[in-house]
């Protein structure tokens, strides 16, 4: 696929004021978009999006899925809430609903992210997934291909978001034994709730966030969950002192030092949910908030887990040997008998099979760059949604994207105005 790209940028506004198909002149096969690209319309995309509709910069946004924040609507367990308080969750210009609760469920916060889209005018392409996207030396600009059905396009732009954020696809290890296993198996983003599991003897793997709250659901429609435990983990509570423990970390960061808000909250912790070791669930050497910061890895935040562990309901084991045809073997020696397995083992990024950029991104899909410097490379290239501190965090880096684009596209639009106003005179 080649379409003819014209050096001299000074015709550029000229040529299109909106995204413009030349259905004649490129087989309705190459769009050229008089700004930027944005891969992804999760809530990374959308946030992108609303910022630069602001400002009157036009845009186009690009999701494989049929539907905003596809993650959200398809690979989410029923019973998810927002782990945070709904101020620390919502997108920039826009505040959630004053009658949605503290924690909206992931049907409200959907509900949000649709009249969001609504509100800014947002109209993503679905059913486009993106093979391949690279800046065009010559050009000077980014070519970006995509296939719907049977057909593939070309996008040339002059910015490229990338907001595909870290949870595009589902981690999957490899484990000994686990394809003689006759028993169901599978991802947490495929598991709605635990109605088909009643009676079961269930296998969780993983003690993230998601682990938990899976095993808790389990337990709620009268399955008998055993969650793999690892590595060791941080657990805090949801709220400490009627005040959520987020909230607390946050304002006690603008007063003292990381290690010792890190301090604090561990012993809040123990003092609020006991010694947990006795029930096989060890803490990382490493404070919380430090874990967070330096690797990306979130604290457990309780919401009624802990006391189906230590009431036996939930019961904790260690690291998986093999599998068999109806059981599992431990690290420990120890034998299960299972019917199935849910791999609550997370997600990663997908940007290395696609992006054909040096300098932004590293091999596994993430900045380079630590937070707070990760979101812009070179030659017109940005990143969204990958800071590891949740929608607070893509909210931040969109603000910025928004205006470092919307700054270069008035500049350069202001410029071809004043020349085309000049030969006219």
């Amino acid at each position: 696929m080649h379409c003819a790209c014209d050096n001299n940028l000074d015709h550029w506004p000229t040529m299109v004021h909106h995204a413009l198909e030349h259905e004649e002149l490129f087989s309705r096969r190459c769009i050229l978009v008089n700004g930027p690209v944005i891969i992804g319309a999760g809530p990374s995309g959308l946030a992108v999006g609303a910022g630069l509709h602001q400002q009157g910069v036009p845009f186009v946004i690009l999701d494989r899925a049929d539907c905003i924040a596809s993650l959200w609507q398809n690979k989410t367990y029923d019973r998810l809430k927002l782990h945070l308080p709904k101020q620390f969750c919502q997108l920039p210009y826009f505040p959630f609903p004053p009658n949605f609760p503290e924690y909206p469920s992931k049907y409200q916060f959907i509900e949000y992210l649709e009249s969001y889209a609504k509100k800014f005018e947002i109209s993503p392409r679905f059913n486009e997934s993106v093979e391949s996207a690279k800046y065009d030396e010559t050009c000077g600009l980014w070519r970006v291909r995509t296939v719907t059905g049977e057909c593939e396009v070309e996008y040339i732009c002059r910015w490229l978001v990338v907001a595909t954020g870290e949870n595009a696809e589902k981690v999957v290890p490899e484990f000994e034994g686990l394809d003689e296993f006759e028993g169901t198996v599978m991802h947490a983003c495929d598991y709605r709730s635990g109605e088909g599991f009643e009676g079961q003897q269930v296998l969780v793997v993983g003690c993230g966030n998601s682990g938990m709250e899976v095993s808790l659901d389990l337990c709620h429609h009268n399955a008998f969950p055993s969650m793999v435990v690892r590595s060791s983990v941080h657990m805090l509570p949801r709220e400490i002192f009627g005040k959520s423990t987020f909230e607390l970390a946050t304002s006690m960061m603008k007063w003292l030092p990381l290690k010792v808000v890190d301090k604090i909250l561990l012993v809040l912790a123990r003092c609020t949910l006991g010694n947990l070791e006795k029930y096989g669930i060890k803490r990382p050497s490493k404070g919380p908030l430090h874990l967070k910061n330096t690797k990306g890895k979130t604290p457990v935040l309780d919401i009624g887990a802990l006391q189906k562990i230590k009431s036996g309901k939930i019961q904790i084991v260690p690291g998986i040997k093999k599998f068999s045809s109806g059981r599992v073997e431990l690290v420990n020696g120890a034998n299960l008998e299972i019917d199935s397995v849910i791999l609550a083992t997370g997600y990663c990024s997908n940007v290395p099979t696609w992006l054909k950029e040096e300098g932004l991104f590293s091999k596994e899909g993430m900045p380079i760059k630590p937070f707070p410097e990760g979101w812009r490379g070179k030659a017109g290239v940005y990143a969204v949604g990958f800071t590891g501190r949740g929608l607070s965090g893509a909210s931040f880096d969109a603000i910025r994207v928004a205006e470092d684009i919307g700054k270069m596209w008035n500049q350069e639009t202001n410029h071809y105005v004043s020349l085309l106003r000049s030969k006219m005179q």
